[in-house]
């Protein structure tokens, strides 16, 4: 007799060999991220059954839609780390980043630098989705002057990035690390940017994967990747440093 139910699937731990999750936007209520500490927590619980052990979160800053500060972000990470503790959630909040749009208000955050770093030394940046603004290479060379690493966030994200292009060789070999979210193998973007990421990692040029978890939508998502076996493949191929951090 067949049910009348749909049949409930759980999720399976394809990410535990990347152990740590380093971009996502669980501090709640500082950007378009979590909500409430119990939106989070769910979240951090999603993470856990997909395979990760430790996360470091990185929320926006971005001038002028998330004005953040370093110092007020961090009190509040450590509200959040508290709360995980007392939920009992079978994962570590490793540490507390950043992801800096590289905008009008970029510049003069370099004058006085005092970027979250992820891992005490990668700085994970991000372009507009739209076009790359002007100057953008002379300010990462800046902050590789300042001794920091910088990490590329999403680029297969960015349409006028061509894969075949200069541009991405361009970066990496200007010294920047890109990070993939592993959303993006399952089309969570659309399948243009599927296949952007699915090419970047096969030619070896992508050093991190993150999940840019940012509400209880991408944890179902992330839920229902984890049963993809081409995605859990592809993870198992490649080698990333996620599990440095």
């Amino acid at each position: 007799m067949f049910s009348l139910f749909k049949k409930k699937y759980e999720p399976r731990p394809i990410f535990a060999a990347l152990g740590t999750d380093m971009h996502c936007h669980l501090v709640p209520k500082v950007d378009d991220g979590s909500k409430c500490d119990e939106e989070s927590i769910e979240c951090l619980q999603t993470l856990s059954a997909v395979g990760y052990k430790r996360v470091i979160i990185t929320p926006h800053f971005q001038h002028p839609r998330f004005p953040n500060q370093e110092d007020d972000i961090t009190r509040r990470y450590e509200d959040l780390k508290k709360h995980v503790n007392e939920a009992g959630v079978d994962i570590e909040l490793v540490g507390i980043g950043g992801e800096y749009r590289i905008d009008s208000g970029f510049a003069p955050r370099l004058e006085n630098p005092r970027f979250l770093q992820i891992g005490g030394k990668y700085v994970l940046v991000e372009f507009s989705l739209h076009q790359q603004m002007m100057g953008c290479d002379e300010m990462i060379f800046d902050m590789q002057m300042k001794g920091y690493e910088v990490i590329l966030a999403h680029p297969e994200r960015y349409p006028y990035l061509n894969v075949n292009g200069l541009r991405m060789e361009q970066l990496k070999n200007q010294g920047v690390f890109f990070q993939t979210n592993v959303l993006s193998l399952g089309g969570f973007y659309g399948e243009e940017a599927k296949h952007r990421a699915v090419e970047m990692i096969e030619r070896g040029w992508v050093e991190f994967m993150g999940t840019d978890t940012h509400n209880t939508m991408y944890a179902q998502a992330l839920s229902d990747l984890s049963r993809n076996k081409k995605v859990e493949k592809l993870l198992e191929k490649h080698q990333f440093l996620n599990n440095t951090l």
